[in-house]
C-alpha cells in the first residue's frame, strides 16, 4: 500500500506524512527517524535534492510497486488454483482439509488459553514467564490464523458461488 501511495503522490509528500506519523510515536528511534525525514524535506525544499533526483526516485518506486503487484497477483493465482483443485477433488480428506485445520487451530488455541488461565489463577508467580513465552508464539499464531482466515474467506466465496448457481438454475 505504501508503495502505491509513494508512486502516486511522490517522495516529498510521503516524507512529510511519514515524518508526522513517526513524530507522534514517543520513542528515541522514531523521533530520530522523524528528524532525519524532516532533514530530507528541508534538502528537497532548499534544492539540495533536485527535481530530477526526486523524479528518478518516483520512477524507481513505481517500478518496485509494479513488480510487487505482479508478485502478489502471481501468489494469489497460485492460492486460488490450489483452492479450486481442493474444491473439485473427489478425495474426501482433501475436501475436509479446511475444516480439519480449523478444528486443530481451535483446539490448540483453546488448550493454550486454558493453560494460561490455569497458570494465572493457580501458579501466579510463573504468570509473567508464561505470558512472555506466549508472546514468543505470536508469529506462529499469526501464520496459522492467517491461513485459517484465508480458508474461511475462500470457503465463504465458494458457498456464495454455489448458492448463486443454484438460484440461477431454478
Amino acid at each position: 500500500m505504501i508503495e502505491t501511495l509513494l508512486a502516486k503522490v511522490g517522495l516529498p509528500i510521503l516524507v512529510n506524512i511519514v515524518a508526522d506519523v513517526l513524530d507522534g510515536v514517543d520513542t528515541p528511534i522514531t523521533k530520530g527517524a522523524s528528524k532525519a525525514l524532516r532533514d530530507v524535506d528541508e534538502a528537497i525544499k532548499s534544492g539540495n535534492i533536485d527535481a530530477e533526483q526526486i523524479a528518478e526516485a518516483n520512477r524507481h518506486t513505481e517500478k518496485i510497486t509494479e513488480l510487487q503487484i505482479r508478485e502478489n497477483i502471481s501468489n494469489l493465482a497460485a492460492i486460488n488454483e490450489t483452492i479450486r483443485a481442493e474444491v473439485v477433488s473427489q478425495d474426501q480428506y482433501v475436501r475436509r482439509m479446511r475444516p480439519t485445520f480449523g478444528y486443530i487451530m481451535a483446539v490448540t488455541w483453546g488448550a493454550q488459553m486454558l493453560g494460561l488461565a490455569y497458570v494465572m489463577v493457580f501458579e501466579t508467580a510463573r504468570a509473567g514467564l508464561v505470558l512472555n513465552a506466549m508472546g514468543n508464539l505470536t508469529a506462529i499464531w499469526a501464520v496459522g490464523l492467517s491461513v485459517l482466515g484465508i480458508y474461511v474467506y475462500k470457503r465463504s466465496e465458494d458457498k456464495k458461488l454455489i448458492s448463486s448457481s443454484a438460484i440461477q438454475n431454478k
